[in-house]
C-alpha cells in the first residue's frame, strides 16, 4: 500500500472511476433541485476530479468523479459543465454559504 492509497483518489479506489453511490447521489441531487450546473474541480493531492453542483439558489453538494465520470457528467446529468478553474464558482454559491453562516450564528446566539 502506498502513502496515496490512504488518502483515497476516488470512491472506488481505482484512479479515474467514479463511485456508483456518488453518481447515484449527484443524479438524485440534480432531479432533486432547479437549475443546476456543474463545476468540474480538478485532481489535487489528496483527492481526484471532483465536481461540485449549484442550484439556482446557491444550494451545493460536491462528490469525487474521477477523470471518466468527469468526462460522463453532461451526458449522465442532462446539466451544464465548466470547467472550475477557468470559469470559477457563480457568485450565487457564496453567497447562499454567506446566508448560511448568518443563520448559524443567529442559531448560535439563542442558545
Amino acid at each position: 500500500m502506498g502513502l496515496m492509497d490512504l488518502f483515497g483518489r476516488s470512491g472506488t479506489g481505482r484512479r479515474g472511476d467514479a463511485d456508483p453511490e456518488d453518481m447515484q447521489h449527484l443524479i438524485a441531487w440534480t432531479r432533486s433541485h432547479y437549475g443546476v450546473e456543474a463545476f468540474v474541480e480538478p485532481r489535487t493531492t489528496v483527492s481526484d476530479v471532483s465536481v461540485i453542483l449549484v442550484a439556482h439558489d446557491g444550494a451545493w453538494t460536491r462528490r469525487v468523479v474521477g477523470e471518466r465520470g468527469a468526462q460522463r457528467l453532461s451526458s449522465t446529468l442532462g446539466i451544464p459543465v465548466y470547467d472550475a478553474r477557468r470559469v470559477g464558482y457563480p457568485q450565487r454559491l457564496r453567497d447562499y454559504e454567506s446566508r448560511r453562516r448568518i443563520l448559524e450564528r443567529r442559531t448560535a446566539q439563542d442558545f
